[in-house]
Order: structure tokens, then sequence, then C-alpha cells
């Protein structure tokens, strides 16, 4: 059995019926009484984000989670076409259990994390960086790198991103997908 000396980031516990994956978590120390461990949770399979206190060596329910890669098929009606690269099963997934489903590629890879308990996917990401084809913006102007000025530009995903200055329509650019900002140019 887990306490909360076992807590760790990116945890993900039961609570009340519901998972919930720990963004922070810390200890609060008094002279006069004992150590309390807090933490702020973020709902799994549910919107909500709650912060919840443990008295230290308390029991918790982690939840045994498996991170696998899938392919982005296509998207339909039911949801989100996911096929898993080692056994080529495919999956649906509904786009809330997507982290940036915006920024989703045919082909692209999907991080799909799987509850062991029930085998079922209790949601997916997307890799932290990726490469997307600019196919529209006003063209740059030369010598615009001076300043961080940013101007719209549309990626190959229908999205439009913020994106300096000197970038033109047709060049790769690798983006963030948790925060939708531009890292760099790339060279293909």
């Amino acid at each position: 059995m887990a306490t909360t000396a076992d807590i760790s980031r990116g945890m993900i516990l039961k609570l009340d019926g519901s998972l919930y994956s720990v963004v922070d978590f810390g200890e609060n120390k008094t002279a006069r009484a004992a150590a309390k461990i807090w933490a702020k949770l973020k709902g799994v399979d549910n919107k909500r984000s709650i912060e919840k206190t443990w008295n230290s060596g308390e029991n918790i329910f982690p939840i045994r989670v498996e991170k696998k890669t899938y392919q982005f098929l296509y998207k339909d009606d039911s949801g989100y076409n996911l096929m898993d690269n080692d056994t080529f099963e495919q999956i649906v997934l509904a786009e809330e259990m997507i982290d940036a489903p915006q920024y989703l590629k045919e082909g692209g890879e999907v991080f799909v994390f799987i509850n062991m308990e029930t085998e079922l996917p209790i949601g997916a990401e997307l890799p932290e960086k990726i490469v997307v084809l600019i196919t529209y913006c006003e063209p740059g102007v030369r010598g615009d790198t001076a300043t961080r000025a940013t101007k719209s530009a549309t990626i190959d995903t229908g999205t439009t991103v913020n994106v300096p200055l000197f970038v033109n329509e047709g060049e790769h650019i690798r983006i963030n997908t948790k925060t939708g900002d531009y890292v760099e140019r790339v060279k293909e």
C-alpha cells in the first residue's frame, strides 16, 4: 500500500471514485502539529481541479498507468481514430480526452495513457514539440529580426499560431503543443 511519502508529480490517484493527476505537491510542518501533505490535482476522467490535504503517512491509492505510442489515423463522427504501433489495434477517443487535438496531423504520433486496472484509455497527449508546415501567412520583410513582433500563420492542421515576422509561407516550423508557441524554424 502506498502512503503520502510516495506522492510524485504526474502520479494518477483514485479519490472518491474519480481519477486525478498530481500537478504539484508539498509538505506543511508546524512545531505543534503533525506534518500535512497537500497536493494540487487535475481530473483525468473529469474536468475538475482540486486541492487535497492528507496527514503525513496516510494511505493513498495510485493507479498503474501505461503510456503507449499510437498513430493518429483520421477524425470522424465517432471521434479520433488511433492505431497501436505494435499490435495495429485501433481505438477511438473523444476530443476532450486528447490534449491539444488542434495540432493532430494524419500519421502523427500520440501518447495514449491506459489504466492497467480496466485496460481502458484515460487520456492522450501529443509529443511536447512537433514540426508543422505553414500553409498561409503574410510575406516576411527582410530585416525584421531585431524585434519580438509576431504575425498570425495558418499551419497544415488548420490552426493559427503566432510566428516571428521573418517566417514565410511554405516553411516548416517547430511548435510547442502545450502552449502553442513557436519554437524554431526547421530546415527540411
